[in-house]
């Protein structure tokens, strides 16, 4: 048993804490934002040594720049995105004036996330970011539904429950965020136990919130969490994790849990939204690649594999290529050597082991790769493979070769991964410009028939969950019977009614070799790919640019980046 105490203390706080909120006015939100940022900034440093300690990291290790890259920065940059829609919205302009609307396959509508400003263009240039709303939304209907719960904020939605990430620490500050503003409901966060340590942290930075009562951060187990969804004070349930743990919080663990699944019967009996994970597969569509193509893309895929130790909710679990491609075995030759050649790291995350060990006992002949033959490289996946029905969450990849080229390989291959992949989180496509110039529509449809809630082209979807204007979540149409990879979205800086899915889009090459070879991009090795050098660097400049942005602070970030 537990002592509840503590927890309905604070449920009670927050109870007094909404009727207060829907009485604070959206210049006064607006104010709140300033302040939490400004304390983000103040408070960077121990938020990344806290997570680096977590996770084991070596403070000088250039991994670090992982912990800045996915707490502090993005965090400053989602509350940024909120703090100019809030603006506009006291302007009485909709959040996305002056923001190009386009139009997507199928007549749907394109809301330009990426770059916003000025200063994306430059910081990540070559990279963009697209959400395409649902069709049948026009342009109208999406300028003027815009802003979600703010454009009525005396009209609050009650205590919301947000159930946080254990990997990624920027998920829970920016989860609650989104919950109290965009859906206007204070909020009762718990932290995955794994991320305790950030409590002081998160205390400080959002003391303004906890002070008027619209934050509380409680801790605990799984029986505190079960407590608090539970609780008749309680409107609505957010969490973060896998489909195993959102149906234990919905039906119930064991025996009754499957029971009440399978009757339509669940335990929880409000409403919930999640981001889960699932098999995040990456397309690469055969092409004529140089050596340092082969190079760059194995060390592309190797990071969405890799990246935080291969804990992310949209980490690639599967890459799929073409058997017929010429270069295949030498892009698979790369990606090995990239597997191989990523930093050493603790396998922080609990049961990773064991996850890698049910990789291996299910798919003989698999590749330990690293120096302790950590990292499993998994040949010969097929549509009825396990790794395509599993979620391990730690460092294994399977290969799908499919036996098609040009035009019907894009076709088999997305129809392969919408069919047989677990989850509709994330995907990506890897193609050459001169193999999307050749395909024409047949690329573009490819687009619009992956069913995921983030799509990159060249590009990592992590991009997608760093763009504070892009939105997050899954693929919509799941249920609480079926959630594949969740319900809702996040993030979504321009509170967006309607998403489909977030498109980004980047550079298939690196500067300066991207400018040699005709791609006007300026961007080096990205600081998100696991053999950046100078990563930590670079994430820590970032981090302070987007506090305080400023021309002079340009020149610095740009050296680092291209040393990186």
């Amino acid at each position: 048993m537990i002592d509840t105490t503590a927890i309905d203390s604070a449920l009670a706080d927050l109870l007094r804490g909404e009727k207060a909120w829907a009485d604070t006015s959206l210049t006064r939100r607006r104010h709140l934002l300033d302040r939490v940022a400004a304390l983000i900034d103040r408070h960077a440093g121990e938020w990344v040594d806290a997570a680096a300690g977590i996770k084991g990291l070596d403070p000088g290790s250039p991994l670090v720049g992982e912990e800045w890259m996915s707490g502090p920065y993005p965090t400053l940059a989602g509350v940024k995105a909120l703090t100019g829609t809030v603006r506009k919205l006291v302007a009485g302009a909709s959040p996305i004036d002056g923001v190009r609307v386009g139009r997507a396959p199928g007549g749907r509508v394109a809301v330009q996330v990426l770059p916003h400003g000025v200063f994306d263009t430059l910081l990540l240039n070559g990279f963009s970011a697209e959400v395409w709303l649902r069709p049948g939304i026009d342009a109208d209907t999406a300028r003027r539904t815009a802003g979600l719960a703010l454009r009525d904020p005396e009209r609050t939605q009650g205590i919301g429950v947000v159930l946080g990430a254990g990997n990624i620490t920027s998920i829970a500050p920016l989860d609650a965020l989104y919950e109290l503003y965009a859906n206007n409901r204070v909020v009762a966060l718990k932290l995955n136990p794994i991320t305790d340590p950030l409590l002081p942290v998160f205390t400080k930075i959002f003391k303004p919130l906890i002070d008027l009562d619209l934050l509380r951060i409680l801790t605990g187990g799984a029986e505190v969490g079960e407590y608090l969804v539970h609780h008749d004070d309680v409107a609505h349930v957010h969490m973060t994790g896998s489909a195993v743990t959102h149906d234990a919080v919905v039906f119930g663990t064991g025996d009754a849990g499957r029971e009440r699944k399978a009757n339509g019967t669940p335990l929880l009996d409000k409403p919930i939204t999640s981001e889960l994970g699932g098999v995040s597969p990456t397309i690469v569509l055969p092409g004529a690649w140089s050596d340092a193509d082969l190079r760059f893309q194995a060390e592309h895929v190797a990071t969405q594999r890799l990246h935080n130790g291969g804990y992310n909710c949209v980490a690639t679990q599967a890459v799929v290529v073409s058997s017929l491609w010429p270069q295949k075995d030498r892009f698979l030759d790369e990606l090995r050597r990239a597997i191989a050649a990523a930093p050493d790291r603790a396998a922080y995350y609990p049961g990773s082991d064991d996850r890698v060990r049910s990789a291996l006992d299910a798919h003989p002949g698999s590749q330990g790769l690293g120096a302790h033959r950590g990292r499993v490289l998994v040949s010969g996946i097929v549509a009825d493979s396990a790794l395509l029905r599993t979620e391990y969450f730690a460092p294994v990849l399977g290969v799908v070769e499919l036996p098609h080229d040009g035009a019907e390989f894009v076709g088999r291959a997305v129809e392969f991964v919408n069919g047989n992949a677990a989850g509709t989180l994330g995907a990506n496509l890897i193609a050459h410009p001169a193999t999307i110039r050749s395909l024409g529509p047949v690329f573009d449809s490819a687009i619009e028939d992956l069913r995921y809630g983030t799509i990159a082209v060249n590009a990592w979807t992590g991009v997608g969950f760093l763009s504070p204007y892009a939105a997050w979540g899954a693929f919509p149409g799941n249920t609480v019977d079926d959630v594949q990879s969740g319900i809702g979205v996040v993030h979504n800086g321009f509170l967006l009614d309607g998403v489909e899915r977030t498109v980004v889009r980047g550079p298939f090459r690196p500067a300066p070799r991207s400018v040699l070879t005709g791609q006007l991009t300026l961007t080096p090795k990205p600081p998100w790919f696991v053999g950046n050098r100078t990563a930590a660097t670079t994430g820590r400049l970032l981090t302070g640019f987007t506090a305080n942005p400023g021309w002079a602070k340009l020149p610095a970030i740009f050296a680092s980046a291209l040393r990186g």
